[in-house]
């Protein structure tokens, strides 16, 4: 969420913004609205003020003897003005917040401007892609002829886009899970937590996710709760209006759950296979960092999303996102996109964001620093790392051979019993 002050002292930086994002934002009504409430707010203290002042005569009036009824009267009717310009102005405060709620954030400055495709930036690209002496195969053959996704019963158990991995399948998903959580844990520092994959409306609103993304959660309506779209969601919400200590500052999360999202806006593409499902599995990463630091840390979150392709050795390239492509919580996103030889395409598998204290006005994460013990908002930070199944996909597309096996990735034997191929069972 952005501070109301400063759409007020710059609004034309918010208006630019948002034509930059080619979204559009009433900001005649929310500044109308702020002034209004400030009126209000200013009239309730003189009117307060005056109370004061003529409940104290009153009180003299009374001691004295003399007749007090008509300033007591005077001050029942300003109570009563009180009261209904009270209710006014919550009225007034909730119709702002709403409309707050749905301003996205204003992108870093060294955020490219424009649209996608022609606007995104590839800063970067690793690895070499693999040649074949045969015509790669598509995962969605490779998966059907070694047995490793059962698409029919996916279906059945739940519907389409559902997939279930079965045998070795399930086992490649679960090695890719575990090296990804050790990788994290152990190399980069994160502390690995298992949180709910169920959330209430605050948490959803408190990292972005509602209003603006309402149509594409999985919401339970009996019990006003929501499957999470990623781990980003609980993992943030941990210090929802809390104080943190500023000693206590960068704090890295790392964490796999489950995902669900209706991919609303997005029936027809990506049908075939695994690419686009409405359950998936991913591990995030999550930092709470100071304000100061922010851009440092996203370098850094960056790096460690990568370097999960390159121990599984696996050619990717890294987008800087333009700002009609971020996210709406964004101020600055890079996307890692891995290499899917028998697509012949990249396949995203992680968006990296720096969110400054975006969510953190929304979910009201705070911390006390040090040195003059005042309070300020954190900056929060998170990128997958990495998403699946599209990192599946790419292990059997890139390590495919001629017979039909899968070579198992160095990186993942030791998740895998030693197994060094998968092959036809």
């Amino acid at each position: 969420m952005l501070d109301i002050k400063s759409i007020r002292e710059d609004t034309a930086k918010v208006i630019e913004s948002n034509k930059n994002r080619s979204t559009t934002v009433d900001t005649d009504t929310i500044l109308a609205l702020d002034q209004k409430r400030r009126e209000i707010m200013s009239h309730v203290e003189t009117l307060k003020n005056k109370r004061n002042v003529v409940s104290k005569e009153i009180g003299a009036l009374k001691k004295s003897g003399r007749d007090a009824a008509e300033k007591t009267q005077e001050m029942k009717n300003v109570g009563e003005e009180v009261k209904t310009l009270d209710a006014e102005l919550r009225d007034i405060e909730e119709n702002l917040k709403n409309l707050l709620l749905t301003v996205p954030n204003i992108p870093h400055e060294s955020t490219p401007v424009g649209n996608p495709p022609e606007a995104n930036k590839i800063i970067k690209e690793w690895g070499v892609q693999p040649s074949f002496a045969f015509e790669p195969q598509a995962h969605w053959d490779i998966v059907e002829n070694l047995g490793l996704v059962d698409f029919k019963n996916g279906t059945k158990i739940t519907g389409s886009h559902y997939i279930l991995f079965k045998g070795i399948g399930a086992k490649l998903e679960r090695a890719l899970i575990s090296f990804m959580l050790d990788v994290h844990i152990k190399k980069h520092g994160y502390t690995e937590v298992f949180p709910p994959f169920i959330v209430n409306g605050a948490s959803m609103t408190g990292t972005g996710q509602l209003p603006k993304l309402a149509d594409d959660m999985y919401k339970l309506e009996r019990d006003d709760l929501y499957l999470i779209p990623t781990a980003e969601v609980p993992v943030t919400n941990m210090y929802r209006d809390e104080i943190l200590d500023e000693s206590q500052l960068p704090m890295y999360y790392t964490a796999y759950t489950p995902c669900f999202r209706r991919e609303a806006g997005s029936y027809g593409k990506d049908t075939r296979g695994l690419t686009r499902v409405h359950q998936f599995d991913k591990v995030e990463m999550v930092k709470f960092v100071k304000p100061d630091s922010s851009y440092d840390e996203h370098e850094k979150l960056l790096q460690d999303a990568e370097e999960i392709l390159q121990l599984l050795e696996l050619p990717y390239r890294v987008n800087l996102l333009c700002t009609g492509d971020i996210s709406f919580a964004a101020a600055k996103c890079y996307d890692i996109e891995v290499w899917a030889p028998g697509q012949k395409a990249y396949l995203e598998v992680s968006s990296c964001s720096n969110y400054e204290d975006f969510q953190a006005r929304r979910a009201s994460i705070r911390y006390r620093r040090t040195e003059d013990r005042k309070v300020d908002f954190i900056h929060t930070l998170n990128a997958s790392g990495l998403a699946l199944p599209r990192t599946f996909i790419a292990v059997l597309e890139n390590y495919q051979n001629e017979d039909g096996t899968i070579t198992i990735p160095k990186a993942l034997r030791d998740y895998m019993d030693g197994m060094e191929k998968i092959e036809k069972g």
